[in-house]
Parts: structure tokens; sequence; C-alpha cells
């Protein structure tokens, strides 16, 4: 089986994973030797991970159904799951929560192996987080993948509902339906967060305005999971009044979300505009001076730095 690449990251504390596509910075807190576990237990659960992805990507790619194929892998079974719920909304496939779904597992692996007081799986801005008993974990937003600013703080704390952060957008990784610049969601967990984030940002939209420029995902990436369905590649000049309708469609989906139990919390970006659904026992702060590279990223000691 091939070896993902293992590094520890400068401060001597993270843990770095790398194959393929998928990228992850991990953290682990508690006795060296739970430390040390863990980190042996996140390694032997991704060595492999991809490649079980890989055999299941045809379904994977396909449109996700309540009572549609099964599939064999637990991270596909994951991501499965977590995209069902919004299946009648839009088209989405299992792959939009692909991200989220590894983080998760690989926390899983950690926290199931080493009494760990807290630990962070953060995949490419997608995290998993494990908070024992008065732990808590900061955490930073910013409003652009793209051109990162640090504009809000929140505290998650072991006895906050949430476990899992993650963002989308058009000026992200993957590609968008919608015009929002970043939709960053507060589930149960990064699987849950991850599909809803995806679902959101579409919903952020201004259907056949002349200043938002699309294009069919497969002809500027053949192999992906949404064909001919445009995805948008650039959006103009919008007025206020524009901008705040598009915000507001993704907004009004978001409270549905929350109310359905699926979400905790949401921020919506779109041209220097941002409107946030808080979760009540989420404790926000206004940010300090401090700029991070990730869409959602940790803040604690040492910021998680990732351009």
């Amino acid at each position: 089986m091939r070896r993902p690449s293992v590094t520890l990251l400068a401060d001597g504390h993270r843990l770095h994973l790398h194959d393929g596509p998928i990228d992850l910075v991990i953290a682990a807190y508690g006795t060296d030797d739970a430390i040390r576990a863990a980190y042996d237990a996140a390694v032997r659960r991704f060595t492999g991970l991809l490649d079980e992805l890989v055999e299941e990507l045809p379904l994977l790619r396909t449109r996700a159904r309540e009572g549609g194929p099964s599939l064999s892998g637990a991270v596909a079974r994951r991501m499965q799951a977590a995209v069902v719920p919004f299946a009648d909304a839009c088209f989405i496939s299992p792959m939009a929560a692909v991200a989220g779904a590894v983080a998760d597992e690989v926390l899983g692996a950690m926290h199931g192996a080493a009494p760990l007081a807290r630990a962070y799986v953060n995949n490419g801005g997608d995290i998993a987080l494990h908070l024992q008993r008065g732990e808590s974990f900061d955490l930073g937003l910013v409003d652009r993948p793209d051109q990162p600013s640090l504009f809000a703080r929140a505290r998650i704390a072991a006895h906050d509902p949430s476990r899992g952060i993650a963002t989308s957008g058009w000026r992200g990784r993957s590609f968008s339906l919608g015009i929002a610049d970043a939709v960053t969601v507060l589930a149960a967990s990064a699987v849950q967060a991850d599909a809803a984030a995806t679902i959101i940002a579409n919903a952020v939209d201004l259907p056949d305005h002349p200043a938002i420029a699309r294009a069919p995902a497969s002809s500027i990436k053949p192999d992906n999971d949404l064909g001919d369905i445009p995805v948008t590649r650039g959006v103009g000049p919008l007025t206020p009044r524009e901008v705040a309708r598009a915000i507001e469609h993704g907004l009004a989906f978001s409270r549905t979300l929350r109310e359905r139990g699926l979400i905790h919390a949401a921020a919506i970006h779109l041209k220097g505009e941002t409107r946030v659904l808080v979760a009540d026992a989420v404790d926000a702060r206004p940010a300090g001076p401090r700029a991070i590279g990730t869409e959602f990223a940790l803040v604690d000691g040492a910021a998680e730095a990732r351009q």
C-alpha cells in the first residue's frame, strides 16, 4: 500500500499528512504518550484512505438521493449520509462532503486510540474538533479565501454542540453554483458542515444576472461530479440592494437548515458584506488585527496558517 507523506511541522507539535489531493494538518493535546498514540492512529487510518475513496468514485459522483446506491467504505458512507438531507433542494453528490468526512474519520481514529484533552483535524479549512469537558478552541473567520483577513472570532467550548467547521464559495477550491465569496458553517460534525456550506453557498445567487460569469463544470474540469451544470467563474459589480438580496437567499436557506437541526450557525460573505446566523451557544467576539490563511482556521496559540 502506498504510504502518505508524514511530517511534523516547524512548531514540532502539529502533524502534516498528505496524499494526492488530501492535505491534513492535525494537532492533539494531552500527555506525550497520548499524543504519540493519537498521531500513530491518524497515520494508520489515513494510509490507504484515498484508495478506498477512489474505488467507489463513480458512485460518489452520482446525484445523492434517498434510497440511492449502497456504498461500502466508512468515509463514503459518511459522505452519503451527510448529503442525502439536501438532495431534494438541488443537485448534490457525496463528493460535496468529502473533505469533512475525511477529517471526521481521522479524528475519530485519534481519540479512539488515546485519551486526549482536545484535538483537531484541518482538511484544507474543513475542520473536525474533539473537546473534553472544560476544553475549548478559538476560531477565526475570514471573508475571502483568496485574500484572507480575520474579521471575527468565535469560541467553541466542550459544552457547545458544534464539532465541525467548513467553508464553501465560488472563490474556494471547489466549484460553486452560487456567488458567495465564502459561506462558513458550524455543525455537529465536519462532514455535516461541509455538505451544508456547499448547499448554502449555492443558494447565495442572483440567477441570470448579467454581471455573473458561468461556465459548464465539464468545460473547466472534465473529470468532476457536476457534469455540464454551470458553475460560477466570476462576479462583476453588484448594487448594494443586489448584494443584500443574494445574501438573504442564503440566510433564508440557512434558517431552514437550522430549524431542521442540520447546522448550528452560518456566516455569509459577499462583496465586502457579511451576515451571520449565530448559534445561541457560540461565543462570538470581534476580531483582533491578526490575519490567517485558510477559510475558517483555528486560532489557538500559534495560528493555523495555510496559504
